[in-house]
């Protein structure tokens, strides 16, 4: 399939151009300029170029918005906000079979100021025990910790209303700690990380999801053994089973 992958040029759309290209033809764009192939510089906040950019493509792979957790309402409202609608616009225009959307771990933050989620995420483990802990799961209350997540949560929320009201399939990924290193930096990411590998299956599976999953919210993280979210309906519905585990590299340095 012909997938055009948004916000190309960044870490994750970098990870997804590797390891999606075997299986798919992958060209991307992006705010900025970019030197990598098949990835041209457009403004998504502009609708009309992005729906000339999208004719084409089978899925579209929307990755365009700034990805720092801590970014204020001014940034979310001028570039995150619109380029969401107007991937979602643009893809019915286009004739585009499916948006995987990349939303955001941070539409549940604030489960993290809870027990035990708490603890866990502050790599505190004492008394509690990891076969036990009660996964959050996507029909749980979102609870963003942020302008940023509450963007991620409107993008959910607009995609789902695009699927309904259209032949549009939307697959929004809650994705985790992807980083440069590949590995955890801090206490919090053991329970939180994707690696690239995983990232790449993920976003694969739900390319590749049968037609009728019109619509779904997945968390995106690896397997690891103190994750405090539910992956379970990922492996049902889109056939995700991830293969790492952030434990393998405790005690590495």
């Amino acid at each position: 399939m012909r997938v055009l992958v948004t916000g190309a040029a960044g870490l994750i759309g970098g990870i997804l151009r590797d390891g999606l290209s075997g299986q798919h033809d992958v060209h991307g764009i992006d705010g900025r300029r970019s030197r990598a192939p098949n990835v041209r510089r457009l403004d998504q906040t502009e609708l009309e170029p992005v729906v000339a950019a999208f004719k084409g493509a089978d899925v579209v792979v929307d990755l365009a918005a700034s990805p720092d957790p801590d970014i204020p309402w001014k940034t979310v409202l001028r570039n995150n906000l619109p380029a969401t609608i107007n991937a979602f616009e643009a893809a019915e225009r286009a004739g585009v079979r499916r948006v995987v959307f990349a939303s955001s771990n941070h539409v549940t933050g604030l489960y993290e100021k809870d027990h035990p989620y708490a603890k866990i995420v502050a790599g505190e483990y004492d008394g509690i025990d990891p076969s036990t802990i009660p996964w959050i799961t996507a029909s749980d209350p979102v609870r963003p910790d942020g302008p940023y997540g509450i963007g991620k949560a409107f993008g959910e929320s607009a995609g789902r209303w695009q699927s309904e009201r259209s032949n549009l399939s939307v697959i929004c990924l809650r994705i985790g700690t992807v980083n440069g290193a590949d590995r955890p930096k801090n206490a919090r990411h053991f329970s939180t990380l994707l690696t690239h590998a995983d990232l790449v299956q993920l976003v694969g599976r739900s390319i590749d999801a049968p037609d009728d999953v019109r619509f779904g919210i997945f968390y995106g993280v690896s397997n690891n053994t103190w994750r405090i979210w539910d992956i379970d309906d990922a492996r049902q519905r889109i056939g995700y089973s991830p293969s790492d585990n952030a434990e393998r590299f405790r005690g590495s340095g």
